[in-house]
This record gives structure tokens, C-alpha cells and sequence, in this order.
């Protein structure tokens, strides 16, 4: 585990590489890996309706901000002003990192994404397909795309997230805990970010292990 203690949040629109980005700090840095995706799943599946879900996300990410951890806005938290809030009330970040993406980057990524529904896998046709078209490597269970991630909805998310997240960034930036990293590829911007993280932190991982 980490010898001292970080409290960081990630932040990007949709397909910007938050998942990847926050499980290499995890790796890297010896801190815990919350992803807002994976409670909301988790909820789902134990009969909480949608609203319910959003709700204990919040809830559970406010409840463990006390232990050490990489908090993944992986899939967005805090993703509002009101979420960003109430993560005030309980505790101090040390840092924001904030990831931008080319729109048109960020549409190709989302078009080309399949998902395991019951894990929450993600595949890229792209660059990361998985072994058999259309197959969970894992499991062998059919891959699906969501709704949300066919080219027709890809844009009205992005505005979406733009509109929601820009009061957040600015809350962030006026603080001066804002750090904002730009570019096409993750494997790219990850030794910014690496950087960044190793002078708050001691790294149990080098850069090029993980």
C-alpha cells in the first residue's frame, strides 16, 4: 500500500481513457481504485433503480474518501457541481487531473466500443478487440453495444458531459489543484501523468513496468 496518503480525481468525457488512466495509478502508486461504473453495475444488479444507483455512487464514494485512494471519476465523479460539493463537505483532494480529447477522436473511440454487460470489459474494435468478434474473452458471453455509444448518441453525450463538467473543472482550477493533460493516446499522456502523481507520492511501480 502507499506510504502516504492522496486523495485524486480524474476527470473526462466519455472515451477519454479515465479507466485506463486510474488503473495504472492504482498499479503504479499502491492506492485504491474506485470506479463509479462498477458501483452503479453493483447497485443495478441488487435491484436499485437507476435514480438509486446515482445515488448510492455518491454515497459510497463519500463514505470511503477516508482511505487512501485513486478515486476513477473512471466513470465520472464527481460528474456535477452538486456531486463536487458534497465531496467538499467530507474531505480535501489533493489533485485533479483532467483529461481532454480531440471531439472527433472521442466519437471514433465511442463507435467502435463493445462492453461485457455483467463485468463492465470494455473492448475496442480498433485497438483492443476481443479474441473472437462480438465474444467476451473471459466468459465467452455475447458483447453488446450500449445505446449511448452508437454514432447518433456519441455527440449529444459529449455536449452533455461538456455542459456538466465545465463548473466542476473551474471549481477545480480556481483551487489551483487542476491538472489538465491533452492528446490522442493514452499511452501518450500517461508519462505526464506519472510524473505528476510521483512527485505527491512514492511510486512502487516504475513507468516502464506498468
Amino acid at each position: 500500500m502507499a506510504s502516504k496518503l492522496l486523495r485524486a480525481v480524474v476527470l473526462g468525457p466519455p472515451g477519454s481513457g479515465k479507466g485506463t488512466v486510474c488503473e495504472r495509478i492504482a498499479r503504479s502508486f499502491g492506492l485504491q481504485h474506485l470506479s463509479s461504473g462498477q458501483f452503479l453495475r453493483e447497485s443495478l444488479r441488487g435491484g436499485g433503480g437507476e435514480a438509486g444507483g446515482f445515488g448510492s455512487i455518491t454515497a459510497a464514494f463519500l463514505s470511503l474518501m477516508t482511505a487512501p485512494f485513486c478515486c476513477g471519476a473512471c466513470t465520472g465523479f464527481p460528474r456535477t457541481l452538486g456531486q463536487a460539493e458534497a465531496l467538499d463537505r467530507i474531505c480535501e483532494l489533493d489533485l485533479v487531473i483532467s483529461l481532454n480529447i480531440p471531439f472527433e477522436t472521442l466519437k471514433d473511440r465511442l463507435s467502435a466500443r463493445w462492453v461485457h454487460p455483467a463485468s463492465g470489459r470494455v473492448y475496442n474494435m480498433d485497438f483492443n478487440p476481443p479474441q473472437v468478434r462480438g465474444i467476451d474473452d473471459l466468459t465467452g458471453e455475447p458483447l453488446v453495444q450500449r445505446e449511448d455509444d452508437k454514432p447518433e448518441a456519441v455527440a449529444a453525450r459529449l455536449r452533455k458531459y461538456k455542459d456538466a463538467a465545465k463548473p466542476v473543472i473551474e471549481l477545480y482550477k480556481g483551487r489551483g489543484i487542476l491538472h489538465s493533460f491533452s492528446g490522442t493516446e493514452t499511452n501518450k499522456i500517461w508519462p505526464y501523468v506519472y510524473t505528476l502523481l510521483s512527485s505527491k507520492i512514492p511510486p512502487l511501480l516504475s513507468d516502464e513496468e506498468n
